[in-house]
């Protein structure tokens, strides 16, 4: 024997089931949201040249498009210069020069992906383009990773196989060559 059900009303097993559901999943987020765990497994994917980089969210601070920057004179190819943010001078650079890549011409995909406050210095990084959030436990990790360096945690390969380098922004943020931006 089927229930009919007619527009508008719902049986009632279904609401308290649907309900039941509704609240296990509200209660999953905000144990994520306050223990961190969904910011830790969540990253933000973007694109650095011809990379797939993964950002993590806790050292990114905001994503903004790019905008126009003041060169200043006699500083390493990859500093790009200065922007205002929301009223805020911050140093922008080229994230894929930083990392050894070529320099990148501005288009209407960059954006610049400002460092977290957390991290307490006033800088962004130009990237090629934003791709999304990823998650890190849809992926698998690569163990034989040769081509690690000191910005670079981890490599990654997503379901389609496409290779994702982890990169820490705390990390190229003390790194004694992104200190040093004059020639």
């Amino acid at each position: 024997m089927t229930e009919e059900v007619t527009v508008g009303s719902v049986p009632e097993q279904w609401k308290h089931g649907r309900l039941h559901e509704f609240q296990a999943r509200l209660l999953e987020r905000m144990n994520a949201a306050r223990d961190g765990s969904g910011m830790r497994e969540s990253r933000l994917g973007v694109m650095v040249g011809d990379r797939r980089c993964l950002l993590d969210l806790r050292e990114a601070g905001e994503i903004v498009s790019l905008m126009p920057v003041t060169k200043v004179p006699l500083t390493k190819d990859w500093y790009l210069g200065l922007a205002n943010v929301r009223g805020n001078l911050i140093g922008v650079v080229d994230l894929d020069r930083f990392l050894g890549g070529e320099l990148q011409a501005p288009g209407k995909e960059n954006r610049v992906i400002v460092v977290s406050g957390a991290l307490s210095v006033t800088s962004g990084f130009m990237v090629s383009r934003v791709l999304g959030l990823r998650h890190i436990q849809e992926m698998t990790l690569r163990k034989d990773d040769k081509n690690a360096s000191a910005d670079a945690k981890n490599c990654y390969l997503d379901g389609d196989r496409n290779e994702w380098t982890e990169i820490s922004l705390a990390g190229i943020v003390g790194d004694p060559r992104f200190l040093h931006v004059g020639l």
